[in-house]
């Protein structure tokens, strides 16, 4: 199937419940973050392209130098725009993988709880109801682990939109200065 084709909704990839399977998610998730990668990339070409095309018109041409960095500039929004998206379906992918492998260890626990009770069906009451308290209690132990692993850690984190562009600015004013020295 194409990756618009699943990114639109055409075909199978129904579970019986009438909702995605999680496996179907996340390859959607992983055909999304390729597509937006792959955009990016685009992007990051283009603006080099309209970078060097200012460079280019310098002084020679006012109107085309400005006209090529607003073309940068918007670029750059994209960029951005698409950076904040991929970073959301990160997100996402990750936490719908850690849902999906708690799952499965939990259908897992499941069946070795139930192996567990054949396998002492000839014990005592007393015995039993100790036995299956310990496993409420791992489980419990279980689930307090795993969703401390499963917060994410400096997610969110940001940093100061302005600080980055002064730095990236000089960066390009370096260009500028060294490309006007070899001149």
């Amino acid at each position: 199937m194409s990756v618009f084709g699943k990114l639109f909704g055409a075909g199978g990839g129904k579970a019986g419940k009438g909702g995605p399977t999680p496996q179907d998610a996340i390859q959607r998730l992983r055909d999304t973050e390729e597509m937006l990668s792959k955009k990016q990339e685009f992007l990051e070409t283009k603006i080099e392209q309209e970078l060097t095309a200012a460079k280019k018109h310098g002084t020679k041409n006012k109107r085309a130098a400005l006209q090529a960095l607003k073309r940068k500039k918007r670029y750059e929004k994209q960029l951005a725009q698409i950076d904040g998206t991929l970073s959301t379906i990160e997100f996402q992918r990750e936490a719908l993988e850690n849902a999906n492998t708690n799952t499965e260890v939990l259908k897992n626990m499941g069946y070795a709880a139930k192996a567990m009770k054949a396998a002492h069906d000839n014990m005592d009451i007393d015995k039993v109801d100790e036995l299956m308290q310990d496993i409420a209690d791992q489980q419990e132990l279980a689930e307090e682990i795993s969703t401390a692993i499963s917060k994410p850690v400096g997610f969110g984190e940001e940093f100061d939109e302005d600080e980055l562009m002064a730095e990236l600015e000089e960066l390009e004013q370096e260009e500028l200065d060294k490309n006007l020295l070899e001149i």
